[in-house]
């Protein structure tokens, strides 16, 4: 059985476990390869859609990131499978996009994520879906939480909404005081700064 096929039974099986939901698409490419996927299909590809949980089988495997797409946001490939990841409890700078102006730093967030971890196998840990379908989680490379690095180096505040349940927020809150008052990154704007939630408030797409 390929490995692709391996971690969709094992999804299959932990359904009754896990209440974290994606859509997940399978299709096979022109090399016979089956695929699966929670990011946009390749154009012209006929696909089976299959609503199913999103498992801890994603935390047992490595992965390598493919694209940094801001500051914490990024698309993983490995066993068949590609995800775009939301990486869970930060929130960096908005970039803005191609037709507006973005916030301060936040290519400079995206730039050191791409350095971080950018070409590079990296494991997860899954905390379920957020917006857009992506799987939230946190991000590890040679035994660092990128997550909490992004905080300490003050190119991402703690997400401002509701966090998982079983996520722990205290390392969080106490790496972004630090940052603070160290007036990392973007906290050496002071009373300038304004928070990603608050621009996207401001800016809506």
């Amino acid at each position: 059985m390929r490995p692709a096929i391996q971690i969709l039974v094992t999804i299959l099986l932990v359904l009754s476990v896990s209440h974290a939901r994606c859509d997940v698409y399978s299709w096979i490419d022109e090399n016979g390869i089956r695929h699966f996927s929670n990011v946009n299909l390749p154009y012209g590809k006929k696909a089976t859609q299959i609503s199913e949980a999103v498992s801890a089988a994603i935390d047992q495997s490595n992965f390598k990131v493919t694209k940094v797409f801001d500051g914490d946001t990024v698309q993983v490939q490995g066993q068949d499978l590609d995800f775009r990841i939301r990486m869970v409890a930060i929130d960096a700078p908005e970039t803005g996009g191609s037709k507006k102006k973005g916030q301060p730093y936040s290519q400079k967030a995206k730039k050191v994520l791409r350095q971080l971890i950018q070409g590079k196998k990296v494991r997860l840990k899954q905390y379920g879906t957020g917006g857009y379908n992506r799987i939230l989680a946190e991000i590890f490379s040679q035994g660092r939480n990128i997550n909490l690095t992004m905080i300490s180096q003050g190119l991402a505040e703690v997400y401002r909404g509701r966090l998982p349940k079983n996520l722990d927020p205290a390392p969080y809150t106490k790496a972004q005081a630090d940052a603070r008052r160290r007036r990392a990154g973007m906290w050496s704007q002071g009373k300038a700064y304004k928070s990603p939630k608050t621009w996207r408030k401001e800016n809506p797409r």
